[in-house]
């Protein structure tokens, strides 16, 4: 029976710590151990656990030989933390640790769980207090890693590792929510009418960037053309000139023929655009410069059309300036 009580199995990742006589002995690790019965005697630790239950957390402590050295999550209930800006949350967060040395945290503090649970509190209340609430929401991973980093140090000393903090949930007053979704939707407002402005910006840019190439373009259109047309007429000049001759009289015949084509062209639209017609041209001249180069203006029937329509039009201008 001595024997059968002194045989202790402990299972993979536990730890018990033995005492003997009350003195701490040794620690046994995983498999088969052998303790001295009434000498040896394994300690215990107090364990706190949290259990929800509806909405609110019940606590559940235990007193536990087996050291579970796995890694343990302690999700305790939220924390009231007021930001520098004076607007209070309630934050509620998970802490993730482990057992390494199994006799320091028994020995090194009177109930580990609850001091750890404590130790999470108030750096979670230390370091959100040095945040302001916008901030608070944009840097959670920043907050967690301040939290495992302050209570590090006083962990170990309790033979602990925080391995992970994380902030889960995060409760505002009802008004503070309020005036945060009135800000996001005026944002959301600003960013659109930003983006319009932009995109109106843009295609103005565009548009006027291609009316400035098109009138590019129209004006080098023009000045061909005004090119071409010039080198045809000097071309035309240079053709009648080496027919006629290029003396001072054949020059003057040929200029009034110019002249005469141009006024030609130019009376029924004038007629059209107004009730008066003045020519500002000796007729006769005009007349003696149309007949002789009836032949290079065209048919016969179009000089002779030419002719009358200068004729009448000289008329109906005489008969104007009479009346008038």
């Amino acid at each position: 029976m001595i024997v059968v009580k002194g045989l202790m199995i402990v299972r993979q990742s536990e730890a018990v710590v033995v005492e003997r006589l009350g003195s701490f002995n040794r620690v046994l690790e995983s498999g088969i151990n052998i303790i001295i019965p009434f000498i040896e005697k394994p300690r215990s630790i107090t364990m706190i656990r949290y259990e929800k239950r509806g909405d609110a957390y019940a606590a559940i402590t235990s007193e536990e030989t087996r050291i579970d050295r796995r890694e343990t999550v302690m999700d305790f209930p939220g924390q009231p933390v007021v930001t520098t800006d004076n607007v209070t949350v309630r934050i509620n967060g998970a802490l993730y640790y482990t057992i390494v040395v199994p006799e320091r945290a028994v020995y090194e503090v009177e109930n580990m769980s609850q001091a750890v649970e404590v130790l999470a509190k108030t750096t979670l209340r230390s370091v959100v207090g040095k945040m302001e609430l916008d901030r608070l929401f944009e840097s959670r991973a920043e907050v967690n890693n301040q939290i495992q980093a302050a209570m590090e140090e006083p962990a170990s000393k309790w033979g602990i590792k925080i391995t992970r903090v994380e902030v889960q949930d995060i409760e505002m007053p009802e008004e503070v929510e309020s005036a945060m979704r009135l800000q996001m939707a005026a944002e959301r407002k600003r960013r659109a009418t930003v983006t319009e402005a932009e995109g109106e910006k843009s295609a103005a840019i565009a548009k006027a960037q291609g009316q400035r190439e098109s009138a590019i373009l129209n004006a080098e259109g023009d000045k061909e053309s005004a090119i071409l047309r010039a080198q045809g007429e000097n071309e035309s000049i240079s053709l009648v000139l080496s027919a006629l001759g290029d003396d001072d009289e054949h020059k003057r015949t040929v200029v009034g023929y110019l002249l005469g084509q141009s006024y030609i062209k130019g009376l029924p639209d004038m007629a059209k655009n107004g009730e008066r017609v003045f020519v500002p041209y000796e007729s006769s001249a005009l007349l003696g410069s149309m007949g002789m180069f009836r032949e290079m203006a065209g048919t016969p029937e179009d000089a002779a059309r030419a002719t009358s329509a200068l004729r009448q039009g000289m008329v109906g201008g005489a008969g104007s300036a009479s009346g008038d």
